[in-house]
């Protein structure tokens, strides 16, 4: 595995190198004759160093040098210019060194990368891309003799320098800001399964705290029904059954206990923080539009904000929301309108799902909220889904509201309205 990945870094640093070496070719000469070259190799090689971090810049470097002279030694060998082979390796040895100095020079500033500003990182590579020119220059006073540059030979080898660096940084603060745009998207795809997910665990969490204060009767009813039978005289195989049965109940309970233990805790650790108003009706929308997707019909949603506080208790609200809003996608035919709506009236906020479908009859309001009652089947009579309206009610009762349901205005369909004290939901209240 160490073998692979060191093999696959001299993959990349030779293909740096060779892309660098070509880019090179592709250049502008400012002086006159062939003294100092301005390319596109310069510019190339500083987006290779700032895009890929994890390899050795000054390796890099060195690998590029000898492989831009020697691509350029075979490039004028090739043309036939007469000139011996250390003639031409001595005309590009500079261009080596070039780039072997802006390496060890980013490799000082390596630690800092993130942290500069665009601007300054354009600054900064500036400076670096000079001082390698330097380099190169006394490298050829060296190596050629040439003679150095004029004062506004200078100037505007320095406004070139500033104009390649700033030109390659902003491309890759391009790619950076696309790349955040990518990370920021699956993060917002992430958090909306979360809260998915977090949504319909606390309605299980709690069925199952329900369950177990169910079990907690019985196994109480149970031990004193025992107790009434012993104290009646009832011949102790009789007794001795029930309470191997109140036994059994108290096992299934501890159970139940465990599991609602795990459940807790996973809830805790994935569902913290707190959210707005409008996020957790904008949330319901969408949601439910994938939903009346999924079934086939042409749902139009709208949703009304006129009050935006943030809350702790977003799971709960997106668990009673989502379950209105599923049930009013699910009396609704072929298609037809949802509106979700959200606004305070005094010291109470209330929440209300509006459909277009076929509403809820005068006689079956007050048996709505019953355990086991239910008025919507499908095609094939499978009863809707989700934690079901008595559930809904007992929720909103443990934030000491109330849940209203009456015939939608223009639409015909069902409203549902949950009123809740602002004070049990407003963040810091």
């Amino acid at each position: 595995m160490g073998q692979s990945l060191i093999k696959h870094k001299y993959i990349q640093i030779l293909m740096v190198s060779a892309v660098t070496a070509v880019a090179g070719e592709f250049k502008i000469n400012p002086f006159d004759g062939d003294i100092f070259r301005i390319g596109l190799g310069s510019s190339a090689f500083l987006l290779f160093l700032l895009l890929l971090r994890h390899l050795p810049y000054i390796a890099t470097g060195i690998a590029t040098g000898v492989v831009v002279l020697l691509f350029r030694t075979v490039m004028d060998m090739a043309a036939g210019n007469g000139m011996a082979v250390e003639q031409i390796l001595g005309r590009h040895c500079s261009a080596m060194v070039y780039y072997i100095v802006f390496a060890l020079g980013m490799r000082l500033i390596k630690t800092w990368l993130d942290t500069f500003h665009p601007l300054v990182l354009g600054g900064v590579a500036a400076f670096i891309d000079l001082m390698s020119n330097e380099m190169e220059l006394l490298t050829r006073l060296v190596v050629l003799g040439t003679s150095s540059f004029q004062l506004n030979e200078w100037t505007y080898l320095m406004a070139i320098a500033m104009l390649r660096t700033y030109f390659t940084t902003g491309i890759y603060s391009s790619i950076s800001v696309n790349q955040m745009r990518i990370v920021q998207k699956e993060q917002k795809r992430r958090i909306e399964q979360m809260l998915g997910f977090g949504s319909g665990l606390y309605g299980e969490v709690f069925y199952l705290k329900k369950s177990i204060g169910t079990l907690e009767n019985v196994t109480l009813n149970s031990y004193d029904l025992y107790r009434s039978l012993k104290e009646e005289g009832l011949q102790p195989p009789h007794t001795r059954q029930v309470l191997d049965i109140t036994q059994q109940i108290h096992e299934v309970k501890k159970d139940s206990q465990r599991i609602l233990a795990g459940l807790v805790k996973l809830v805790d650790r994935e569902v913290t923080g707190d959210m707005p108003l409008s996020g957790i009706i904008l949330f319901t929308v969408k949601s439910n539009a994938k939903y009346a997707e999924m079934l086939g019909k042409r749902i139009d949603f709208s949703h009304h904000i006129s009050s935006d506080y943030t809350t702790a208790h977003y799971i709960p609200l997106l668990t009673l929301l989502n379950n209105l809003t599923a049930n009013a996608v699910e009396a609704i035919k072929e298609q037809g309108t949802v509106s979700l709506g959200v606004y305070e009236k005094g010291e109470i906020t209330v929440f209300s799902v509006t459909d277009s479908g076929g509403g809820v009859k005068e006689r079956d309001r007050d048996l709505l909220f019953e355990p086991g009652f239910t008025t919507k089947f499908d095609e094939e009579g499978v009863a809707a889904t989700g934690i079901g309206l008595s559930h809904v009610r007992d929720i909103v009762d443990i934030f000491q509201g109330e849940i209203t349901v009456g015939a939608a205005p223009h639409t015909g369909g069902a409203m549902f309205q949950i009123k809740i004290p602002t004070a049990k939901l407003q963040k810091g209240e």
